[in-house]
């Protein structure tokens, strides 16, 4: 079910995001944030820190990956201003970092460059576009000129409409008692 795009609802919806996860979670992803504003690169305590803020259970992927390979593929993301090359070159499936597939990478890209790429996860893109994520180039391009659009046009923070959509199909997912992997 898509969220309709409304001031109110972005308001409503990321307010309940926050009592749900409270200023813990919103105090990590400025920490997040900070360090990657004054070091333009991932170390391997970095990378464990954000694969375990976006999902736990892949934590264990940042040892598999060297140290110095972890800080020259994240600088040369972080620099290149081609689009395409700065995200797949962060793709594990694509000789980038083991462990970091197209949610991860989003999210890197989101506390290195928080004003300007939206993290891909499956309730955002399915609250804003009523589909499953398709983990290519174009659709996450799409989908973060969307966010960007959404963020621009109603003068909230790409951060606060990602939340609003997320905490919608939590709620609706919750509601309904779907199983949220499989539906």
């Amino acid at each position: 079910m898509k969220l309709d795009i409304t001031k109110d609802n972005i308001i409503y919806w990321s307010q309940k995001y926050d009592e749900r996860y409270g200023l813990k979670n919103k105090d990590r992803e400025e920490e997040i944030k900070n360090i990657l504003i004054r070091q333009r690169y991932l170390t391997q305590e970095n990378l464990r820190d954000i694969m375990y803020w976006k999902s736990p259970r892949i934590i264990h992927y940042a040892d598999d990956n060297d140290p110095s390979m972890i800080k020259r593929i994240t600088q040369f993301s972080f620099e290149t201003e081609n689009e395409r090359r700065r995200i797949e070159s962060l793709l594990g499936q694509k000789g980038g970092l083991r462990g970091v597939g197209w949610p991860v990478a989003s999210t890197i890209l989101h506390f290195a460059f928080p004003d300007k790429y939206p993290i891909m996860d499956f309730r955002v893109m399915r609250s804003l576009l009523g589909i499953k994520p398709v983990y290519k180039f174009e659709p996450w391009e799409s989908y973060c000129e969307k966010v960007r659009h959404i963020s621009k046009t109603l003068g909230f923070p790409i951060r606060k409409v990602e939340k609003a959509l997320w905490e919608f199909d939590k709620e609706q997912n919750l509601r309904s008692n779907k199983c949220e992997c499989c539906d």
